[in-house]
């Protein structure tokens, strides 16, 4: 089962950082899926930072960057994949 918790606003492709903003919480650990146009696929989170902080976690309205394993795109749609 999958939940949205937010939505990518902008992709460093030097460092492969997506820049999520939130509308639900996420923490390290969770996994997340990201689908759009032409992405599609799933990871963990391995770790996350608000303005080049480190964090264990952030919640709605929080602009995280999360590394990320393929390119994201602006609108990608990031879903939290939660056990039943």
């Amino acid at each position: 089962m999958e939940k949205q918790v937010g939505r990518v606003t902008h992709y460093f492709g030097k460092v492969g950082v997506a820049a999520i903003e939130l509308e639900d919480e996420l923490k390290v650990g969770d996994t997340i899926h990201v689908k759009g146009h032409t992405s599609d696929w799933t990871q963990k989170v391995e770790s996350m930072q608000i303005e080049h902080r480190q964090v264990q976690q952030a919640g709605p309205g929080d602009v995280v960057g999360i590394k990320v394993i393929e390119h994201a795109r602006e609108h990608d749609v990031v879903y939290k994949v939660v056990e039943d």
